[in-house]
């Protein structure tokens, strides 16, 4: 069999918590407490194939906290700046400061095509990664096949919206006696999304949690039905309906927002309720939460 072991990194949304700023409940615990209230920019590592899936704004941190050695790739779902604004991490962590001449370590960094096209267009991402393979620290390609690293093969799946990706882990080293595991992550933006047929049944999904649009205990509305957001992000409840699909040996929900402020109690308590109403094997990550498939 194949190693297969996932660190969540990082598991807020698009807003990380504690909010700068914000008095909230949920961002006041968080400051006091740390971890499991805190949660940094959305980012995980998957030890085996040691790939490294996006970079938000503390990915340095992260890494470093982690105590992360080797990473042979660096994927990236998509352009926006939660899963990119960190991508200094490679500058810091692959540049040979100290000897001359310098013997810089060189991380392929994989975008599957329209991740490409965007890196082209939002951000300065592509001039960014231009300078980073200029200095000899990163080398980017556009993911037009799948990757084979660690036993696994990694197939870039696009989703609903054309601009992003989940990746699909598969494994090619394995008993003979035994099914090859397979592994789904998305990292967000799972509106509009059906799972296809193929992807039924694997034995582990990360998923985004999707926005709590109502009260996940009392149903009580908690985002107006008018607001903007309910046009581009998947609720809750959307989400629970992918899952009912896609019915994964076991399931792990991130991309946790800070604005829902659900704490990591209520947390527990839903993943105890839909282990009991739906029969899920269901968790909800915190940052450093070490899953071995």
């Amino acid at each position: 069999m194949a190693p297969f072991t996932l660190e969540f990194l990082g598991t807020s949304g698009a807003i990380r918590t504690p909010r700068p700023g914000c008095p909230c409940r949920l961002c006041r615990q968080a400051r006091r407490v740390g971890i499991p209230w805190e949660r940094t920019g959305p980012s995980v590592f998957v030890h085996g194939p040691d790939v490294l899936i996006d970079t938000p704004e503390e990915s340095a941190l992260q890494v470093d906290r982690a105590g992360i050695g080797h990473i042979a790739a660096g994927l990236y779902s998509h352009w926006h700046p939660d899963h990119t604004a960190g991508r200094r991490m490679w500058e810091t962590r692959n540049w040979d400061f100290r000897r001359w001449p310098p013997q810089h370590i060189c991380t392929p960094i994989y975008l599957p095509p329209n991740v490409a096209r965007d890196f082209k267009i939002f951000m300065g991402l592509e001039e960014n990664f231009r300078y980073l393979e200029d200095k000899g620290i990163v080398q980017v390609h556009v993911m037009e096949e799948p990757l084979e690293l660690g036993g696994w093969r990694i197939t870039a799946r696009q989703v609903a919206e054309e601009y992003v990706y989940a990746f699909l882990f598969e494994e090619i080293e394995f008993d003979a006696t035994d099914a090859p595991r397979r592994v789904l992550i998305a990292m967000d933006e799972l509106v509009g999304w059906s799972p296809p047929d193929d992807l039924v049944g694997v034995d582990l999904a990360v998923l985004p949690t999707g926005v709590f649009e109502f009260h996940p205990f009392t149903g009580q509305r908690r985002i107006p039905q008018e607001h903007p957001v309910l046009t581009f992000e998947a609720t809750f409840r959307q989400t629970l309906q992918m899952v009912e699909k896609l019915q994964p040996k076991q399931l792990i929900f991130a991309h946790i927002e800070e604005c829902d402020g659900n704490s990591p109690e209520e947390l527990l308590l839903l993943a105890d309720q839909l282990r009991r109403e739906r029969g899920w094997n269901v968790t909800f990550a915190y940052d450093t939460l070490v899953v071995e498939l």
